[in-house]
């Protein structure tokens, strides 16, 4: 059971993001409600990989649908930040939302098309000019530079609709300083995740410091 443990986490982030979009059209205005999904959802994406690594399938028993389990992984958390984002605009600043999307939208398109020769990229598929192939060391740190801007961005967004939600200020800061502490335990907890842009571009670092 533990093998399934991953995707299991992979698909409640796609039902979380789901559930957030069709808040943010018809659940009314429970910001707290959506800001408790979009954790739980985060969470889900904090653990999701360590669980895949620690409990892998045995290479000749693993099932077929994993063979793309790195996309569904990236396009989940896709999903996830683009339901809290689409919540953010629709029911708590629809300025500061459109400002905030375009910003990270026209940051990261760029960065994926430079990094992996497409939009939508990964490291296990990406052309053979993109700067992956020709300067992995580089485009290494522009991904990692990337996700800490994608921690702010979401980092933001919480904050602001935790301070913006029904909750009692006193309620509000508890959740922060519970949430800091939570995410410092992530930093060290997760620390490989912090030098390395996924399990994929381990094995293609290792592949071209060979040649």
């Amino acid at each position: 059971m533990k093998k399934y443990l991953a995707d299991l986490l992979t698909l409640t982030r796609f039902i979380l993001s789901v559930a957030l979009i069709i808040m943010s059209f018809f659940g009314g205005s429970s910001l707290a409600a959506a800001f408790l999904l979009f954790i739980l959802g985060e969470l889900t994406d904090a653990f999701d990989g360590t669980c895949a690594t620690r409990w892998p399938f045995p290479k000749n028993k693993t099932p077929k649908y994993r063979k793309y389990a790195a996309k569904y992984d990236m396009w989940t958390d896709a999903l996830l930040a683009f339901a809290m984002i689409l919540f953010f605009i629709l029911r708590v600043n629809p300025i500061a939302g459109i400002i905030i999307f375009a910003t990270y939208t026209a940051i990261g398109l760029s960065i994926e098309f430079v990094v992996y020769g497409k939009l939508f990229g990964h490291p296990d598929d990406c052309t053979k000019n993109s700067l992956t192939m020709r300067d992995f060391k580089k485009a290494k740190k522009i991904i990692l530079a990337r996700r800490k801007f994608y921690l702010a961005m979401i980092a933001l967004v919480a904050t602001w609709t935790l301070y913006a939600s029904e909750w009692p200020m006193l309620t509000k800061i508890i959740i922060t300083i519970i949430a800091l502490a939570v995410a410092a335990f992530l930093w060290f907890f997760l620390a490989q995740r912090r030098h390395n842009i996924s399990r994929d571009a381990v094995k293609i670092e290792q592949k071209l410091s060979q040649k």
